[in-house]
Formats: structure tokens, sequence, C-alpha cells
């Protein structure tokens, strides 16, 4: 397979994607006659640092790969740790590229003003004779379990909630809402409040209040959240910042904590299987990922690898909110199970909701469906290639797959199929990296369980 002059040896492709090229095998091809040196770091908050040195072609007729392998590497870079700064050395063309393409009216617009807002800062590009030193700290999140706890899960096709008593749940609960397709912040108050107080009726009081929802959370304040999507801005400022502090004060005075779903679902990796070092990946209404690290901390890093790029394919599909093509939103969500059924013979009724048509294929595949079969089976192609890009950018030996994806019959031929495709094409990383699920039960409510262990009691 071809793409910008650059030849990659893909021997796994899905069978719903032939045009799929995952983006490691690209950058990996692309790396083999690359010799010029260049550098490209990114600054975040409290001035840590992501920084790569790396190499490009640096000729006349490489510059249209050089380019697109240095986007790639940027938008990856940004996703997964977060910036408002980006640093460039070593090649003014590469400079130039990456300064019109995040500036406000750029190819990146979109990534640009995401990391303004989360990080209230100006986002922008800058030259640099050499790149600034890596730096980053960590923290201990969770794994209190004292008391009577509520834990929530806000996603974005459902919510979860749990009380937990002494760590052991005694009540789960799912309801479906629509919280992406709605612009009344009270909707989504209410929503939240029901759950919390439903929760708190099977518990002899409430001690502590643990949040687990998709977005970037800053002193248990909303930053940005796809939650909240069509809700105005001035609504935004006025009822979502503090919405879950909020709703916690209708149940009482109690410590409240607030994580982004990402991180939850690791610490609950790292709970269920009583390591550290563990990516845990949620894929539900999109892919929601987070980190604990060997000491089991989270890192203050975004992890947010909906947005980051998994398939060099020119045709690949383009995401309705940041623009961007080839992100893992549209393959490791209920979005990559919509968009294969059709091409396997499934037909969905377009009233229905992106949760219902998951639903149905998700019926059939409990049928053994052998067209239900071909949409699982594609999507575990995406993940084993996709998990060996995670694995070089992480070092993770860990992962737990979870969301509704992943449930069923589905989720376990996702996984077997990832297996066999990281030990085909990625040998080297196959017995390094032990992806796994947790038992149908944790699978769905896992993360509002391990939400609860969030706060600390005073």
């Amino acid at each position: 397979m071809e793409h910008l002059g650059i030849q990659i040896d893909i021997r796994n492709v899905p069978q719903l994607d032939p045009g799929y090229i995952p983006l490691l095998k690209y950058n990996r091809a692309f790396l083999k006659d690359a010799k010029k040196p260049v550098g490209v770091a990114v600054e975040r908050a409290g001035g840590q640092i992501a920084a790569v040195h790396t190499f490009i072609h640096g000729t006349p007729e490489m510059a249209a790969a050089d380019r697109y392998y240095i986007d790639r590497l940027v938008k990856c870079i940004l996703w997964m740790k977060g910036g408002w700064r980006i640093y460039v050395c070593g090649d003014d063309g590469i400079f130039d590229y990456l300064a019109a393409a995040y500036a406000a009216d750029g190819s990146r617009a979109f990534d640009n003003d995401f990391m303004a807002t989360v990080y209230e800062r100006p986002f922008e590009v800058v030259k640099c004779d050499s790149l600034p030193e890596e730096k980053g700290t960590s923290e201990a999140i969770g794994r209190h379990l004292d008391g009577c706890r509520i834990g929530f899960d806000a996603g974005g096709s459902d919510r979860k909630v749990s009380a937990v008593i002494d760590g052991v749940p005694v009540f789960s609960e799912e309801v479906v809402w629509f919280p992406k397709t709605n612009s009344d912040p009270d909707y989504h108050y209410e929503g939240i409040v029901a759950a919390m107080k439903s929760a708190a009726e099977h518990m002899p009081r409430v001690d502590a209040i643990g949040v687990s929802s998709a977005g970037v959370f800053i002193e248990n304040r909303t930053m940005v959240a796809s939650l909240f999507l069509k809700v105005s801005k001035e609504d935004f400022n006025r009822k979502v910042k503090d919405i879950y502090l909020r709703a916690a004060k209708e149940i009482g005075d109690v410590p409240v904590v607030v994580a982004n779903d990402g991180d939850v679902s690791a610490l609950a990796g790292a709970m269920g299987l009583g390591t550290n070092n563990v990516l845990g990946i949620a894929m539900g209404t999109s892919e929601a990922v987070g980190y604990v690290d060997e000491k089991g901390n989270i890192t203050g890093w975004l992890n947010e690898l909906a947005f980051m790029p998994v398939d060099a394919n020119p045709d690949a599909m383009r995401d309705e909110w940041s623009g961007d093509i080839g992100c893992g939103v549209k393959y490791f969500s209920q979005d990559g199970v919509i968009k294969f059924a059709p091409r396997a013979g499934i037909e969905l009724d377009e009233a229905l909701s992106p949760a219902e048509k998951l639903k149905v294929v998700q019926k059939l595949m409990a049928a053994d469906d052998p067209r239900a079969e071909q949409v699982y089976t594609s999507i575990g192609v995406y993940l084993g290639h996709a998990l060996a890009q995670y694995f070089e950018l992480y070092g993770c030996e860990h992962v737990l797959l979870m969301g509704r994806v992943m449930s069923g019959k589905g989720g376990d031929i996702v996984l077997d199929t990832a297996k066999k495709v990281l030990a085909d094409e990625y040998p080297e990383i196959a017995g390094r990296i032990n992806p796994a699920l947790p038992d149908e039960k944790a699978r769905r409510v896992g993360q509002s369980v391990a939400a609860a262990s969030l706060p600390e009691l005073r």
C-alpha cells in the first residue's frame, strides 16, 4: 500500500475497510529513509513539556510526506498530553506549516480553540534553536473505599450510577439519556440529580460523591465537554462549569471529586487487576481513555485519544466535531459499529438513536449473525494496530477495554482479533502488552463504582 510516496506493508486489513492504513505502520515506513533531524515539543499547564526528537526527509519531492508525518505527530502529542504552545526546531518549512495549520483560521483551528479554552491561554506555535527538556508530574487518584459513596458516570448515551458501601456496590443503575443533542443545561442537571438521588436511596447516608464524566475538568469544574455540545457558551459558563458541584449539594455537604471518564476507566482497571501501568479505554458514545502510571498515579495528560489519529487513509471518515479524519472516535466507539453495519449488509433505521443502532447490531451478534461478526472482527483489526500505536506512546503493560461496544459476544471477538493482529504485525510488542476485558457487569458499570472511590473522606 502507498501513501504520499511511502510504501507500507500491512498484512491485516479490516474486511469492511480495505483502504485502512494504520498510522503506526505509516510512521515506521516513513522513518526508514528520513535523516534530517527535527524536534517538536508541546507545553501544557505548570510549564510541563512533552518533547519528541524525530526525522524528516527534507527534500522537495518528499515535502508533502514530511508535512503529513509532522502534522500527525503533533496531533498525537497534543491530544495525548495537552498543551497551549508548540515548539519547533530543525526546519523552517515545518515551522511555517505548523504555524499556519494551528492559526485561529488554519486547518487545525478546532485544536487551537479547544486547547486555548482548556488552558485559558492563547494557543501559539514558536520557533526555537533547541527543544525545552521533557518535564512532567503525576498524582495519586481514588482507591478510597470507606463509607457510603455515590459514583456517577456521565456517558453520551446513558448515565450510570452506583451506591457503594465500604467498597461493595449495593446498587447500580443505567438510564438512557441524550445530553449531546440537548441545549437546555437544566436537562443535564436534572438527570444528574435524579441519578444521585436514586443511589442515595439505597444507603443509610452519603459520605462522598465521585463523578466520572467525558471532558476536561480543573478543580472539579467543567472546562470542555462534548456532553454539553449543544449548550450555548453563555449557559455553559453560567450553569455547566459547576454543574456537578451544584448537583452534589442537592444530596448534601460532602466531599466531591470530578474526574475525566478515561482516567476513571484506567483507575477501574488498576483496581480490578490489582496492578498499575494501566491504559483504560471505554468504547461507548466516544472513545474515552485514561492512564494510571507505574506508580498508580494519573499524569495530568489529556488522554483524549478520540481526537488522536489512528488511520492514514486520506479517505478516512471525518469526525463531525473536530473536522479531522482518521481519528479514534470513528473507530473505537458506537460510531465505528454504525459505520460498518451497512457495509456488512445490516440495515439500520435512521430514526433510531446511535445507542439504539448499536443495540440492533449487538442483538444480531448475540444470535451469531455472520454480518455482525464482520463488524466486530473489523473493529478488532483496527484495535490491534491501534494498541501497538498506544504502546509506543504510553509503554502500558495492561489495557482494560470497557464500554458498551465491548459488551457481549462482540467484545470477545474484538479482543481476540486484536490479539491476533498484535501477534502477527507487532510480535515485538505483543508479549509486552496485555489487553483484557473485565467481567460483563464491570464492563457496563465499572466506571461508576471506581468513581465512587475518588473523594477522600473528611
